[in-house]
């Protein structure tokens, strides 16, 4: 245990089918983490039906990243857009989670004030506790010791922290377009970027983000644009995807329409401790680590370098297999890419790698 309660289950219902979805079900619950935040978890499966013994396929959490909460970043109702199906029709038993501060889980209080008024939200150390209050929910509800955990981008981080620190729970980890630590340039959030204090090398600026962050369509389409090398989008990205993750993710917070652009929130707390990474602080060490583990990254992603992944896999000195995969050409959001574009190398891989 981390110092927290087993999750509980508050609430779930049978989610009726959409008709873009196929006919894998899904399944909606909240659980509870610390005293006062519940967390929002989906259940995507072949069927809902457990076996005599409770015990299905390996279940895996995806656990979304530091901006776009579970469902608008795993599970969009277009074909193409829910990597949740798509490892459902392989076998396994998904499930999907919002952490506090994201999408249909509690808010932080802090959240409801202007961004100035706080610090950044949501740090590591209560990401890895939500993580744990799902990883008990899922393990004492299908009755199996351990679970597979894949992360994008800071979720890879949050998984693998948790990972550092109850590895006997963790049945295998994924890690996709994650920093881990190093010391190159990154422009983003690295040094010289605006999210080094002016005043102070190497400190986070807490002006630059605040407690929370207001994102809107542009945001989140300005990047993914700028990481596909072709003038042409569809080609690359289907344009209906394009449009149900931005939809998703402006619905996800139920404030969105009260701005104009609309925006949704996302807490800061993610990047300060990525900004902490890029510079080359190590937040947690993989050595504890023992689930055989994959790093996977894509060949153009802007948020992960090399040098993370070279260090990482010469940390993970206790894990029983450890995989790390360059996907050719791919984008950061290689998961909402079209197939051709390393989509269906990043499905063979996980799947491959899950089944051994």
């Amino acid at each position: 245990m981390i110092g927290i309660r087993l999750g509980t289950l508050f609430f779930f219902f049978m989610l009726a089918a959409s008709p873009s979805f196929s006919s894998v079900a899904r399944r909606d619950f909240f659980v509870e983490s610390d005293h006062g935040i519940r967390l929002f978890v989906r259940e995507v499966s072949q069927s809902v039906t457990p076996s005599p013994k409770g015990a299905r396929s390996q279940p895996i959490l995806l656990i979304h990243g530091a901006r776009v909460p579970g469902l608008a970043s795993f599970d969009l109702p277009v074909a193409g857009g829910s990597l949740a199906e798509d490892f459902a029709e392989r076998g396994f038993d998904v499930f999907i989670v919002d952490l506090r501060g994201y999408g249909k889980s509690t808010r932080p209080s802090g959240m409801d004030e202007p961004p100035s008024a706080h610090s950044p939200l949501v740090r590591s150390n209560e990401a890895v506790r939500d993580i744990a209050a799902v990883v008990d929910w899922i393990r004492d509800n299908r009755r199996v010791p351990k679970v597979a955990l894949f992360g994008w981008a800071t979720g890879g981080q949050w998984a693998g922290y948790y990972a550092s620190l109850q590895p006997d729970r963790v049945a295998a980890l994924i890690v996709l377009n994650s920093l881990y630590h190093g010391a190159s340039p990154h422009p983003l959030i690295g040094r010289g970027s605006d999210m080094e204090d002016p005043a102070q090398p190497d400190h986070f600026n807490q002006k630059a983000c605040g407690a929370y962050r207001l994102n809107d369509a542009d945001s989140l389409l300005g990047g993914w644009d700028r990481n596909i090398p072709e003038a042409n989008k569809p080609p690359w990205r289907d344009a209906a995807v394009a449009k149900a993750y931005v939809v998703a993710a402006l619905q996800s917070d139920s404030t969105s329409d009260t701005r104009m652009p609309p925006s949704f929130r996302s807490p800061c707390g993610a990047l300060e401790d990525s900004f902490y990474l890029a510079v080359g602080r190590q937040l947690w060490d993989a050595s504890f680590i023992t689930a055989p583990t994959l790093i996977l990254a894509s060949e153009r992603d802007f948020w992960s370098r090399p040098e993370d992944r070279k260090n990482l896999a010469a940390d993970l000195v206790h894990s029983v297999k450890v995989r790390t995969v360059v996907i050719p050409g791919a984008t950061h959001f290689v998961h909402l890419d079209r197939a051709e574009r390393g989509r269906a190398l990043l499905l063979q891989e996980v799947a491959s790698f899950l089944a051994r």
